[in-house]
């Protein structure tokens, strides 16, 4: 039996990463996460959008993010470049997240993606490139939420991502390409919030496989942000700080939230 148990993740971190080096070997997620996923008159056309790659169940460590090669909304306009909003954030355990403000310039469901820099995971060997999304209503539009950005590896969202209770089935596609990936395994992490703890390692990423036309399913059992991973084998090798030729993890990404019923 493992004996790494999280009671007070944030201030037993550092000696969870002694005790327990799975943590820092598994569940790297990229976070794209908005300030709301629906706005509203009582909300404004304005919103905040913050990135990290971290664990989000188990509260860090973050890593340390290079500047990403990519960071697009695709709204009711179309498509648009938002990598000159990017501003670094300086973390107190010394690395760089980024985050990024914006305002919509109408209904419409908005689309933001992020491709980060491939990070280099000594732990596992490979490159890690995640496909990271998450869809924003605003004004009650309600329209658009299932479009395919065109990323090597997607999650196609078959549940509207937004408007959650938590308790809802969310559900999605994954694809490579466009096409569908039978039994494909993906990752399932809360972020934390400091209110629930994990009872033992197994319950900080869920894991559930897709069926043979790529569709997965997942109730979120509380409230707050999830994150869906579908992590693939890339098929061509990238080359490493070192200067060598290594496998490469390809994670198609959605973010998606839960709220408590009132």
């Amino acid at each position: 039996m493992n004996g790494c148990m999280f009671k007070t993740p944030a201030r037993l971190l550092g000696a969870s990463l002694l005790l327990c080096p799975w943590l820092v070997a598994e569940a790297h997620f990229q976070t794209l996460i908005p300030s709301h996923e629906i706005l509203d008159a009582a909300t404004g056309p304005e919103l905040s959008l913050e990135l990290e790659f971290t664990h989000p169940m188990a509260g860090g460590p973050r890593m340390d993010m290079a500047p990403p090669v990519r960071f697009e909304v695709l709204g009711p306009q179309g498509r648009e470049d938002l990598g000159a909003r990017l501003e670094v954030v300086e973390h107190p355990d010394g690395v760089r997240g980024y985050r990024a403000d914006y305002r919509v310039k109408g209904p419409g469901d908005h689309l933001f993606m992020v491709e980060p820099a491939p990070y280099w995971e000594p732990a596992e060997g490979v490159m890690i490139v995640h496909y990271t999304k998450v869809v924003v209503d605003a004004f009650d539009a309600q329209d658009g939420w299932h479009r395919l950005l065109g990323l090597p590896v997607e999650i196609e969202p078959l549940t509207r991502p937004y408007g959650l209770w938590a308790g809802n089935l969310f559900q999605g596609v994954v694809r490579r390409d466009g096409e569908p990936v039978p039994f494909a395994e993906v990752e399932v992490e809360w972020r934390s919030d400091g209110s629930r703890q994990a009872p033992a390692p197994a319950f900080l990423t869920q894991v559930v496989r897709a069926d043979g036309d790529g569709v997965f399913s997942y109730v979120m059992p509380f409230p707050g942000w999830w994150g869906f991973a579908a992590l693939l084998p890339g098929e061509q090798s990238m080359t490493n700080p070192e200067g060598e030729a290594v496998a490469v993890e390809l994670g198609a990404l959605i973010w998606v939230r839960a709220r408590a019923p009132e």
